[in-house]
């Protein structure tokens, strides 16, 4: 959802990846579900794992959820390295809509903090 997030919010002025800890392979159904409510589209987007990714250069990497921190306590090549722990809504339990409204939480979460972090960032574009 954050890469989703990132890509609508950023425009052109990011080149954005995303990759997991223990990828599941997939993107969570009810994440592409909870990101088309709100006008994004991450039905092609990939589960990837962060072994992909080493090695090479980034601005920024951000950790979304505190397993991911641990996993990956540093990122060589980050220019700089921020941790926002959001829940994990893949973990929800109860009934359908229960779990849709943990998706749909964390993705209002996941935009307003990209709200409060992009602006600095593309004024120096």
């Amino acid at each position: 959802m954050a890469e989703g997030w990132l890509r609508k919010l950023g425009g052109d002025s990011f080149d954005v990846f995303s990759a997991g800890s223990k990828p599941a392979g997939y993107v969570h159904p009810l994440a592409i579900k909870a990101m088309d409510e709100v006008g994004v589209d991450i039905s092609r987007h990939a589960s990837k794992s962060l072994q992909e990714f080493i090695g090479q250069p980034f601005d920024y990497v951000i950790t979304v959820c505190d397993n991911a921190r641990e996993a990956c306590p540093a990122f060589p090549g980050a220019g700089n390295q921020l941790h926002w722990g959001f829940d994990d809504p893949a973990h929800a339990q109860g009934t359908d809509e229960e779990k849709m409204r943990e998706f749909r939480r964390v993705r209002d979460e996941i935009q307003d903090r990209l709200r409060k972090f992009l602006p600095a960032r593309m004024s120096h574009g």
